[in-house]
């Protein structure tokens, strides 16, 4: 997101890196780095993300989403340096009837080798630092890179019908939007601790995918099937996808910050 990028440059030194100069499964390395530049945020980007390719990954997934944020935290705490992590909904299972979402505190059931070692990297940053901001998100798409929004443009231009899962339920959201949200809570200083973070409003991917084909004036039409219908459609192995992905946002609006909705977020994304 140039624009907050732009934000955090305002009177600031950014300092923008990545695997070949900072790698946050290595200590040392991340030791040094920090100790050297003296940040006064640090913004973990990094992750394994890949759900269906973390269940046979091996130990990467555990080096890069729970060692790495317990390496930055700790230099963070040496430096006295706040450490922004984005995690995922994941962290909870899924399980939650749909009628409710789920809050900051509740229990935590990864099913996932992605949602486990999310949560151990959650639990390995509140374990080694107190100046932390952890926001946890869900169905994340942006402008750089491939994402939901622009596969269904691509099959919706190539096709009469597509047929998405309408049994999942969960919030789009803008990456754009994520970025803004974490600018401002750094800027305001609001307090340290765990904060759910996606556009307001949620929806399946079924009708977010009618909602894409309808913002971009797409002709095609969008068949409703079960998780199960689409793994035998398609005839793929898939890690246990959340059913429920809703995270309420009352604790991030109680310090006053609100997302937009995740239709107002679609809107500019497609526009931008």
């Amino acid at each position: 997101a140039k624009e907050v990028i732009e934000k955090f440059k305002d009177g600031n030194e950014l300092i923008l890196t990545d695997v070949a100069e900072l790698d946050i499964t290595n200590k040392e390395n991340v030791d040094n780095f920090i100790s050297e530049k003296k940040p006064e945020v640090i913004i973990n980007c990094a992750a394994f993300t890949a759900v269906d390719k973390a269940e046979t990954a091996g130990e990467i997934v555990e080096k890069i989403n729970a060692l790495g944020p317990k390496n930055l935290a700790i230099a963070a705490k040496a430096n006295d340096a706040t450490l922004v992590h984005i995690s995922t909904d994941y962290v909870f299972g899924g399980n939650l009837d749909v009628s409710e979402s789920h809050k900051e505190d509740d229990e935590k059931k990864p099913n996932t080798a992605y949602g486990i070692t999310k949560l151990h990297g959650e639990e390995n940053i509140e374990n080694n630092t107190d100046k932390y901001y952890i926001f946890r998100t869900a169905w994340l798409y942006g402008i750089g890179g491939h994402n939901f929004v622009k596969t269904m443009l691509k099959l919706g231009s190539e096709h009469d019908e597509v047929s998405v899962v309408a049994d999942q339920h969960g919030s789009p959201t803008y990456a754009k939007d994520l970025a803004e949200v974490i600018y401002k809570a750094v800027t305001m200083k609001i307090p340290y601790g765990v904060y759910n973070a996606t556009n307001e409003g949620f929806t399946t991917w079924a009708d977010f995918t009618r909602t894409i084909f309808k913002y971009a004036n797409i002709n095609c039409k969008v068949n409703s099937v079960t998780t199960e219908e689409y793994i035998e459609m398609m005839k793929v192995t898939q890690a246990v996808r959340p059913k429920n992905s809703q995270l309420s946002k009352e604790k991030l609006a109680s310090v006053g910050i609100k997302f937009p909705t995740w239709e107002d977020g679609l809107k500019r994304y497609l526009k931008e």
